[in-house]
C-alpha cells in the first residue's frame, strides 16, 4: 500500500510533542496504510537548537524540574511510551544520583538529553507498520505539487511528503532600529565588536578576551546565562558566606561586564517552589465568561475590559495569602468565596480591598505592575553607590519574597497568577481577540513586557550571584534608563544612565542579552524567506474597521492551525506551530507542559496529529483530560 509521510520540521519541544502524539495515535488507531514519520533538525535531531545536548551545564531552565515533562501522559506499568512516560525530574533521578530534586533547576543540556531519551521511547514503541526517520538536515525549500510536498534539504536530498508540520522555533532575523544602527558602527572598526542578540549558547563568547569591558544590553533571562558564561563558564566559583550571601571568587579569565535596561533591575527570582507538579490554579475572577460578560458585537480592550479582571485575580490572591498567613486558611478562603461570590452577581468587577478590609487587611499596598517593573522610574541617584546601595536593597527585599515561597510569600503568589492565567489571556486575546490598537499598544507594548518581568524569572541563585558579582566588581549595573551608544571620537561604545550621575562607562564588545522578537517580514532562514515570497506563509495582520496592525506573526487558522497564504486560502496539508506565529497567538515558546496535565501545549499538538492522519485512521476524539493549566515556562 502507499505510504502516508508526515514531516515534521524542527525537533524543539513543540515538533517533539506532535511526534509524541503522532506515535501515540498510531498506537491507539490502526493505521490503513504504512505511516513513515520523518523528524527533521538542522542542529539535533530531538532536542533542536534551544536545547542541544552538548551545550554547557551552566545555562539553566527557568521553571523546576518536577513541573516539566514532553510526554502526554503518566507513567505506568509499561515501559516508558508516547503517552506514558516520566517527568524530566523522574528521568533525571534515574538517569543521575546527583540529581537536586524535583525543586531544583536543570541546565538546558539536562532538558536535551531527557528529550532524547522521549524520541528513543517514542520511536521504541511505534507499531510495525509505522517507522521514524531521524534527519539531521536544514530544510532549504518547500514546495507544494502532486498532492503532497516536496523538502529540499541541505545535503541534496529531495523528500516528497503527504503533510508538513513547521514548527521551526527561533530564528535569527534582520536587525532592525538602535540594533541595526549598533552593528554598523561595529562594522567599519576592527576595535570593537557587536554581538546581536541570540541564544547565549550559540553567542561567541568564548571570542572575548579576559578583561574586555563588556556592555550587555537587557538585564533578562539571557543576561543571566551571559553572566554565568563569563564567570562560572570562565573557572570562577561562588561561595557560600554562611549568611545566605554568596562571595565571588574569580579565575582571573572574567571580561568586565557593564549592563543595564530600561527599568535598571534584573528580572526579579522566582519563588521558591512549593507547589507540587500537578498543581493547577483555577481562578475566581479572571475568567473568559466574566470578562465578556456583557459585551457584544465589539473586540476587546485590554485595558478596559480584560486588566481589571486580572488585577483583580491578582489582588485576590495577594490579600488571601496575608490573611492565611495572619488569620489562618479557614479566614482566607471565607474571604476569597465573599470575593468570588460578587463576580457571579452580573456587576462590575469587584473590590477586592474593600472586601479585604472588612476582613482585616489594612495598610498594605496593592500589587502595581509598573512599580514592581520598574523600581527606579522617575528616580535619580546622586552617585554610582547611591545607585548601588539601592539596587541591592531591591535585590535583596526580591530574595527575602522568594525564599518564602510561590505560595506563602503574598508578592510571590500574587505575580505567579501572571502566569497561571496566561491560558485564560491566550483565549480572549488570539486571533485578533482585542481590536488593534489595543492588541498593539496596551497588550504587546504594555502588559507583555511586564508580565515578562515579574512572571517569569531566573532562579533565586541568579540574583544572589548578581550582588557577588558587583561586589567583586565584576559586574556593574549602569542604572534604569540605559543608553547604548557608538561614539564616534573614541571609536568604541558607550554605556550610560542617564538617571545616575557619572554613569557613563566606554566598552569595546557590545551583547545585545535580548532574545529576538519573532517577525515574519524579518526573518531571514532561507526556508521562511521562500514561503513568503511564494505567499504560502503571510503575516498575520489584526483588522477592524478603523485599524490595521500587522503583527509580524504567520497567519495560520483555528486548530489545526494551516497557514493562510496570500489569496485567503488555508492549505490543508501544512501545520505551523509554536514561535512563527507569535502575536497571532500569544506565548508561542512555551517548552513543556506539567506532568499528566494537557495544556494547549499537548493539545495543540494532538489536534495536529489527528487531523495529518485523518486520511489513513479512524480519528479518534481527544482523550479525556483535566482542565487546560498553565504551561511550564
Amino acid at each position: 500500500m502507499t505510504e502516508h509521510r508526515i514531516a515534521v520540521v524542527g525537533s524543539g519541544p513543540r515538533g517533539m510533542m506532535v511526534v509524541e502524539r503522532l506515535a501515540a495515535r498510531l498506537t491507539a488507531e490502526r493505521a490503513e496504510a504504512p505511516v513513515v514519520l520523518y523528524l527533521i533538525d538542522a542542529v539535533e535531531v530531538g532536542a533542536g537548537r534551544v536545547y542541544r545536548s552538548n551545550q554547557p551545564e551552566w545555562f539553566l531552565m527557568n521553571t523546576v524540574a518536577g513541573q516539566i515533562s514532553a510526554f502526554s501522559g503518566l507513567p505506568d506499568a509499561g515501559p516508558a511510551r508516547a503517552g506514558a512516560g516520566p517527568s524530566l525530574v523522574e528521568w533525571w533521578e534515574s538517569a543521575d544520583p546527583d540529581c537536586p530534586g524535583p525543586d531544583s533547576y536543570a541546565p538546558r543540556a539536562v532538558y536535551g538529553r531527557y528529550l532524547r531519551f522521549v524520541l528513543d521511547a517514542v520511536q521504541n514503541g511505534l507499531p510495525a507498520n509505522a517507522r521514524l526517520r531521524r534527519v539531521n538536515a536544514r530544510v532549504a525549500d518547500l514546495q507544494p505539487g502532486d498532492g503532497g510536498y516536496r523538502l529540499e534539504l541541505s545535503d541534496g536530498e529531495i523528500l516528497h511528503v503527504d503533510r508538513v508540520v513547521l514548527t521551526t522555533g527561533h530564528s535569527v532575523p534582520e536587525l532592525s532600529g538602535r540594533a541595526a544602527e549598533l552593528a554598523a558602527f561595529a562594522e567599519d572598526r576592527p576595535a570593537v565588536r557587536y554581538v546581536r542578540g541570540d541564544s547565549p549558547a550559540d553567542m561567541p563568547l568564548d571570542e572575548v578576551l579576559p578583561g574586555t569591558p563588556v556592555g550587555v544590553v537587557g538585564l533578562g533571562l539571557s543576561f543571566f546565562d551571559v553572566m554565568a558564561a563569563f564567570t562560572v563558564g570562565r573557572g570562577g566559583r561562588f561561595a557560600e558566606e554562611g549568611n545566605g550571601d554568596l562571595r565571588y571568587l574569580p579565575s582571573g579569565r572574567e571580561p568586565v561586564l557593564v549592563a543595564g535596561s530600561r527599568s535598571g533591575m534584573p528580572l526579579p527570582a522566582r519563588g521558591r517552589n512549593q507547589k507540587p507538579p500537578a498543581y493547577s490554579y483555577q481562578p475566581a475572577l479572571f475568567t473568559p465568561e466574566h470578562v465578556r460578560r456583557g459585551i457584544f458585537n465589539r473586540r476587546l480592550d485590554f485595558r478596559a475590559d480584560i486588566l481589571p479582571w486580572l488585577l483583580a485575580e491578582v489582588e485576590l490572591v495577594h490579600c488571601q495569602t496575608l490573611l492565611r498567613r495572619t488569620y489562618g486558611a479557614d479566614v482566607a478562603a471565607r474571604f476569597r468565596a465573599e470575593v468570588a461570590a460578587r463576580a457571579t452577581t452580573g456587576g462590575p468587577v469587584p473590590d477586592v480591598r474593600a472586601v479585604a478590609e472588612r476582613f482585616g487587611i489594612r495598610d498594605q499596598p496593592v500589587i502595581d505592575l509598573d512599580a514592581l517593573a520598574r523600581p527606579f522610574d522617575g528616580r535619580t541617584f546622586t552617585s554610582r553607590a547611591a545607585f548601588e546601595q539601592e539596587l541591592a536593597a531591591a535585590l535583596r527585599e526580591d530574595l527575602a519574597h522568594a525564599a518564602e515561597g510561590n505560595v506563602d510569600s503574598p508578592t510571590k503568589a500574587a505575580l505567579d497568577v501572571l502566569r497561571d492565567n496566561r491560558w485564560v489571556i491566550r483565549q480572549l486575546v488570539d486571533f485578533s481577540g482585542l481590536n488593534p490598537a489595543s492588541h498593539q499598544d496596551d497588550f504587546l507594548g504594555w502588559y507583555v513586557p511586564r508580565s515578562a518581568f515579574l512572571a517569569a524569572g531566573p532562579p533565586e541563585v541568579r540574583l544572589r550571584q548578581v550582588l557577588a558579582l558587583i561586589d567583586a566588581g565584576v559586574l556593574r549595573i549602569i542604572g534604569p534608563g540605559a543608553e547604548f551608544a557608538g561614539d564616534t571620537g573614541s571609536g568604541r561604545f558607550v554605556v550610560s544612565s542617564a538617571a545616575v550621575a557619572g554613569a557613563e562607562v566606554p566598552v569595546d564588545v557590545l551583547i545585545d542579552a535580548r532574545i529576538p522578537y519573532p517577525d515574519l517580514r524579518r526573518d531571514l532562514s532561507p526556508l521562511t524567506t521562500r514561503l513568503r515570497s511564494r505567499g504560502i506563509w503571510t503575516g498575520y495582520v489584526n483588522r477592524d474597521q478603523a485599524a490595521a496592525f500587522d503583527t509580524g506573526g504567520v497567519a495560520v487558522t483555528a486548530s489545526p492551525y494551516h497557514p493562510v497564504d496570500r489569496h485567503g486560502q488555508a492549505d490543508s496539508g501544512l501545520y505551523v506551530l509554536g514561535i512563527p506565529t507569535e502575536h497571532t497567538r500569544w506565548f508561542m515558546q512555551v517548552g513543556s507542559c506539567r506532568p499528566g496535565k494537557w495544556s494547549d501545549f499537548i493539545t495543540d499538538a494532538d489536534d495536529i496529529a489527528a487531523h495529518s492522519l485523518a486520511a489513513v485512521t479512524e480519528t479518534a476524539p481527544r482523550p479525556v483530560s483535566t482542565p487546560v493549566t498553565a504551561d511550564a515556562p
